[in-house]
């Protein structure tokens, strides 16, 4: 268990080092998330009526924080798939380390890259409006859910990797799943406009109650459409933390199999 951890931890650090051999990476990571911010602020923004103190940008900012995470997942992917493509996984295969490390390592520096992405999205908030409301402990427990749902759908991305190699067919395989979680959600707009059946989808969508349990702690009210008084509208925190403890549940054994499969 020890020497698991510890080669992790050298796959981890191989994660960092490239980000400063490949600045570029950290670079484009966060230009598009301030992008979604400015777009949806000035384009969308006056457009879209919430009646939230503070305006649009005080509930768009949580799901542009939550879209940010989820994108890991296709990062992830990627990420894997390209390393497979150029045979550096079957170097490591070679090499005398614990099965679960690459994989392990990989979800934990992409975690680690979301700090800085996560960061500078908040400055890049501040400076367009958003005022969080909550106090400081709330804000920062805000931030560690929105870590802890990027590291839970990193290990998705591990799966998607690993089963279709190829780092163009992962790419688009995440983005579609990604997109709809995310635009059929309450990240952007209130679900109360939809059609009643994808209101129930939407406001259990795993995306929308992370976004509801971030404006919680953020000190934004949540609005809910057909599924208000259910168990995620009334809990949204605790149903995030189950949605994030069943994606793990699943992926990473499935992942960590995976890989050990793949190497016979």
């Amino acid at each position: 268990m020890k020497n698991a951890i510890s080669d992790a931890l050298v796959i981890t650090k191989r994660q960092l080092l490239q980000l400063a051999r490949v600045p570029e990476v950290l670079i484009f990571s966060t230009i598009q998330p301030v992008m979604f911010v400015l777009l949806f602020r000035y384009v969308f923004g006056g457009s879209i009526s919430t009646g939230q103190p503070g305006g649009y940008v005080q509930l768009l900012m949580p799901g542009i924080f939550v879209q940010t995470v989820a994108f890991t997942l296709a990062a992830t992917a990627s990420g894997l798939a390209e390393d497979m493509g150029k045979g550096l996984i079957d170097r490591f295969r070679s090499l005398p380390i614990s099965r679960s490390a690459l994989v392990v390592g990989r979800t934990l520096g992409d975690s680690l890259l979301n700090i800085v992405v996560l960061a500078v999205m908040g400055i890049a908030g501040y400076v367009v409006g958003w005022r969080p409301t909550s106090g400081l402990p709330k804000v920062l427990l805000a931030f560690l859910f929105l870590l802890l749902f990027g590291y839970a759908l990193s290990w998705t991305g591990i799966f998607a990797g690993l089963s279709a190699r190829d780092a163009r067919v992962v790419q688009n395989m995440s983005f579609m799943i990604t997109f709809p979680l995310t635009f059929l959600s309450n990240a952007f707009a209130p679900t109360t406009g939809m059609p009643r059946a994808l209101q129930y989808f939407a406001e259990w969508n795993p995306v929308s109650t992370m976004v509801a349990a971030c404006r919680e702690l953020f000190g934004v009210e949540n609005q809910f459409g057909a599924t208000a008084g259910s168990f995620p509208s009334e809990n949204p925190l605790a149903m995030s933390l189950i949605y994030m403890v069943l994606i793990m549940a699943i992926f990473v054994p499935l992942s960590v199999r995976k890989y050990k499969n793949s190497s016979k």
